[in-house]
């Protein structure tokens, strides 16, 4: 059951609606941005972001097998060089390790898939969904009832 209802709250959650609209609307991919936020969301352990975002990649055309791979992208030889790339940046602004917690040689690796504009919207895409991550979890937002492409 949860704990407090986001919906009901829009006002304040109007803010962090609006910046990740215009990060969707930006200059990455759609696929890209669905595997991000999912990735980012199994790091969290974010069951209710897991169901909409699993559903919203699915409904615009992403595979089964590379959903469920995902933890697994390391190894997995389906996923692009820049797909590889935004995954490597998300997990290290998601677990933001002592002392280096976003390497030098990180940005280089990353860099040499995005652009500067791209690093920003990749970067604010993994801020964001860090955010509406812990907001669920905080919530106990439930998960299950989420249909694709509910909220935009």
């Amino acid at each position: 059951m949860s704990r407090f209802n986001l919906q009901k709250h829009f006002a304040a959650v109007q803010p962090l609606l609006t910046l990740t609209k215009n990060i969707e609307s930006g200059s990455l991919e759609p696929a890209l941005i669905n595997l991000v936020l999912m990735r980012v969301s199994q790091i969290n352990g974010c069951a209710y972001c897991l169901d909409m975002h699993s559903k919203d990649a699915r409904a615009a055309g992403e595979t089964e097998q590379r959903l469920y791979v995902l933890p697994g992208w390391r190894e997995a030889p389906f996923y692009s060089e820049r797909e590889r790339a935004a995954f490597a940046w998300a997990e290290a602004l998601t677990r933001l390790a002592p002392n280096d917690p976003v390497p030098d040689a990180l940005y280089e690796a990353t860099s040499k898939h995005f652009n500067e504009k791209e690093l920003v919207d990749l970067t604010l895409l993994v801020t964001t969904i860090n955010t509406w991550n812990r907001l669920n979890l905080a919530a106990h937002t439930v998960a299950g009832g989420y249909k694709p492409g509910m909220f935009g």
